[in-house]
């Protein structure tokens, strides 16, 4: 997305709040991103406005990020990416209560607890054959070698689309999430958007039991459901499933790679493993969501204006200082809340995703450490990480001994 500094300051925004600060580039991004945003959270405001990607306010601290995911009815969903398009009809995640709910439900048994345990199989045999096949090379890109592979796997099947489309998705989902421009948003969006008109235009006419079928055939309201608005529900569905539990399983192994003491830690006590998933979400939190403000206000002593965007850094609530002590120690016997809203949101909007993404999570490092325990980055090699509406690894280069005798 382009950045714009000279963005004109509204009138009524205070001098002291005004930070020329780019949220797809933060300060130190490179070496590490989640460092970079918390260099942001300690040293800025905790509330203050950019002239940057078209002039918005910004949030750091976790009380504000609670609140404002509470509240639907000053911040709105409708316009959930900086510069981004009002939402459309079916398109759930920027949907608001009480219309939200309707769509939400057609999804939400599909991701219910007992249903992702039914994937367990799939989800361990999956994570076991690729990494098998990666084990002998003694090195790997992880990104696109397992992260990029297994959700998808996983994902395209409990929708039953076929696998060999994963290639041709995933660069739509990457602008659909990291737009670098409003033109990447817009390909991303219609190439999404023609790809499952055509899968629902096919299960419209053949029903089966997979979820695309039960979206393309509800009743909202009594009605049967909107084409348009199916596309734009199934599309939200596709474009989560395809990217976010990439993003998390990079930044986890990341993390391990660089840290040989945790990984110890979770091959002498696998009964770590449940509150080893809990913790590195909390401490690589993901999402950059925005909000649309839907009438003047204040907030946190500033005057907000309607029609202005605010973006909330949800990653940024488990790395304040006033939410969680020593937040950037990763600690796996720390008590966690129910609640992620670092990483899941809250309220109606909370992920509906979030438990598939924590049976992958768990089901990888059972079998990885369990295989691979010790690896490391790839010598030579930096990570390549983004910042957007969803953080991610782009690149991850790792290595091990093949013969650790």
């Amino acid at each position: 997305m382009a950045t714009n500094p000279t963005t004109d300051i509204p009138a009524h925004v205070p001098q002291d709040r005004v930070v020329d600060f780019d949220f797809l580039r933060p300060t130190g991004i490179d070496e590490d991103l989640h460092l970079a945003w918390k260099n942001v959270q300690d040293t800025l405001p905790d509330i203050f406005w950019t002239p940057r990607n078209g002039g918005h306010w910004v949030i750091t601290r976790a009380d504000a990020i609670k609140a404002i995911q509470l509240d639907h009815k000053r911040f709105s969903h409708a316009r959930l990416t900086i510069g981004g398009e009002l939402g459309r009809e079916g398109s759930v995640v920027q949907m608001d209560p009480p219309r939200h709910g309707a769509y939400r439900m057609l999804v939400s048994p599909a991701f219910s607890p007992k249903a992702i345990a039914a994937l367990e199989p799939v989800v361990r045999e999956t994570t076991v054959s690729i990494v098998d096949e990666l084990l002998p090379k003694g090195e790997c890109e992880f990104v696109g070698d397992f992260a990029k592979i297994l959700p998808v796997v996983v994902f395209l099947g409990t929708v039953d689309l076929p696998l060999e489309d994963r290639d041709l998705l995933l660069p739509h989902a990457e602008k659909l999430v990291r737009p670098r421009s409003p033109q990447d948003h817009l390909e991303g969006n219609v190439a999404l958007a023609e790809y499952v008109a055509r899968a629902l235009a096919a299960r419209a006419e053949q029903p089966g039991t997979d979820l695309l079928s039960k979206i393309v055939t509800a009743r909202i309201g009594g009605e049967p459901i909107d084409f348009e608005a199916a596309v734009a529900l199934s599309q939200v569905v596709l474009a989560g499933g395809l990217d976010t539990v990439a993003s998390i399983l990079g930044f986890v192994v990341r993390f391990l790679a660089l840290n040989p003491g945790h990984r110890r830690q979770l091959t002498d006590d696998p009964a770590l493993v449940p509150n080893a998933v809990e913790e590195p979400i909390r401490r690589h939190g993901l999402v950059n969501t925005a909000r649309l403000i839907t009438e003047d206000t204040e907030f946190q002593g500033m005057p907000l204006r309607e029609g202005e965007q605010i973006l909330v850094p949800n990653h940024l609530y488990g790395l304040d200082e006033r939410q969680v002590d020593n937040p950037l120690t990763v600690d796996f016997t720390r008590p966690h809340p129910e609640q992620h809203y670092a990483a899941f949101g809250n309220g109606p909007h909370r992920c509906p995703g979030s438990f598939l993404a924590k049976l992958e999570l768990t089901v990888f490092l059972q079998e990885w450490l369990g295989r691979i325990p010790d690896f490391a980055i790839k010598p030579g090699t930096t990570p390549r990480m983004a910042s957007g509406s969803v953080n991610t690894t782009h690149e991850l280069r790792l290595a091990w001994d093949t013969d650790p005798r």
